[in-house]
C-alpha cells in the first residue's frame, strides 16, 4: 500500500534465522531443554528466541505445559513450510562447503613422519589429483585435530591407538649411530660406554632394545633428550651417541648413509603410526588422500622384505630413492671394519 508520498513503506526484515531454527528444534523435541542441548545453547536462550518469533508473527506458536510443549494451530500451520525452508538452506550451504572441500585437503601428521615419509604419499596423490591443493599440518604432540584436518595420522603407543584408527605398518625398533661410531662397536655391551639420545616419553625403548640384544642393563654415561624423533636421529648422525628409533624412520636414514645399524636386531615397537578414520561428511579429495597414504604405506612395508645387509664402509645406496635398505651387519663384519 502506497503512502501519501506515493512510496511503498519499507519491507519488514525477516526474523533472525537463529529464532526460526530454535522454534523448529523445539517443535521437534517438544522441549526447550532438549532443543538447547541439540543446538548447544541454554534453555533460556531457546525460550527467548521462540518468544521473539511469536512476537514477530503476532501469535503464540506453543502451548506451554509444566514439562512439555505442544504446537498451537498457528504453530502447526507454520512448521511444515519453515522446515522445508531450513532444509533448503542447509542443502545449499552443504553444497557450497563441499565444493570448497573438494578443491583442498588438510593432512595432520606427526612432524617425524611428515618430514621423512609423508612426501612419498603426497607425490602419489599429486600424480592422481594435481588440481587439489594440499596443506600439511605437522604436529609434535598428540592432540585433537578434527577441527582442522581432513586426514589425520598420529603416533601412539599400542595400548592407546584411537578408536577406528589402523596402524600404517607393523613397527619395529632399531639402534643406530654415526657410521664412525659403529665401526668401533664390537658387542652390544659397548652401547653402555656411549652417550644415548632419547625421545621424550619413550625412555622405555632402550631397555627393550637391550633385552633384544641380550646385553646387560645399559646405563649410558650421558643421556641427551629431544622432543622429536628426527632431531634424535640427526643428533645420532652427527656423532653425539646412539639412539633407538622407529624402524620406519631409521630405514630412511640408513638408505641415505647418514647412520649405521651396528647389530641389525629389530624388536617389535610399542609405538607406531596410525591412520585415523574419515569423518561421516568427508570429501572425495580426503578419501583419495587416504587411498594414496594406504597405497604408499603398503609399498613401504613390502619393501622391508627386500632389505639386505650392507657393510658399514659402503656409501649410501643411491638406488634406494623410494625403498630404504637396512643393513644388518654381523659381528665378524664389525670387527673387520674396526681393524680397517
Amino acid at each position: 500500500m502506497a503512502t501519501m508520498t506515493g512510496k511503498k513503506p519499507p519491507k519488514r526484515p525477516p526474523p533472525p534465522l537463529t529464532h526460526v531454527r530454535s522454534f523448529e528444534v523445539a517443535a521437534r523435541h517438544q522441549s526447550f531443554t532438549r532443543a538447547a542441548r541439540e543446538l548447544g545453547l541454554t534453555q533460556a536462550a531457546i525460550s527467548t528466541h521462540v518468544r521473539a518469533l511469536e512476537q514477530y508473527v503476532g501469535r503464540p506458536l506453543f502451548t506451554r505445559h509444566a514439562r512439555s510443549l505442544t504446537l498451537t494451530e498457528a504453530g502447526e500451520a507454520y512448521l511444515p513450510t519453515l522446515r522445508q525452508a531450513l532444509t533448503q538452506i542447509d542443502s545449499a550451504t552443504d553444497a557450497i562447503a563441499k565444493s570448497a572441500r573438494e578443491q583442498s585437503v588438510v593432512v595432520a601428521c606427526p612432524t617425524s613422519l611428515a618430514q621423512l615419509w609423508l612426501p612419498r604419499a603426497l607425490a602419489r596423490f599429486r600424480i592422481r589429483h594435481p588440481e587439489v591443493e594440499v596443506l600439511v599440518h605437522a604436529t609434535v604432540w598428540e592432540r585433537a585435530m578434527d577441527d582442522i584436518a581432513d586426514v589425520t595420522l598420529s603416533t601412539n603407543r599400542e595400548d592407546a591407538v584411537p578408536a577406528g584408527a589402523v596402524p600404517l605398518w607393523p613397527e619395529a625398533l632399531m639402534l643406530v649411530c654415526a657410521p664412525d661410531i659403529a665401526r668401533r662397536m664390537h658387542s652390544p655391551d659397548d652401547i653402555a660406554a656411549l652417550p644415548h639420545i632419547t625421545v621424550s616419553g619413550r625412555q622405555e625403548l632402550l631397555p627393550i632394545m637391550a633385552k633384544a640384544l641380550g646385553a646387560a642393563r645399559l646405563n649410558p654415561p650421558c643421556v641427551l633428550r629431544s622432543n622429536g624423533s628426527n632431531v634424535a636421529l640427526e643428533m645420532a648422525a652427527n656423532g653425539m651417541g646412539t639412539t633407538v628409533a622407529l624402524a620406519s624412520l631409521g630405514r630412511i636414514y640408513l638408505a641415505r648413509g647418514l647412520v649405521a645399524e651396528p647389530f641389525g636386531v629389530r624388536p617389535p615397537s610399542p609405538w607406531g603410526y596410525a591412520l585415523h578414520p574419515l569423518g561421516p561428511r568427508h570429501s572425495q579429495a580426503a578419501a583419495a588422500m587416504v587411498q594414496a597414504i594406504r597405497d604408499e604405506a603398503r609399498a613401504f612395508d613390502e619393501a622391508r622384505a627386500s632389505d639386505k645387509p650392507r657393510a658399514i664402509d659402503e656409501g649410501p645406496d643411491l638406488n634406494a630413492a623410494r625403498v630404504s635398505r637396512a643393513p644388518a651387519r654381523a659381528q665378524a663384519g664389525a670387527q673387520a671394519g674396526a681393524q680397517g
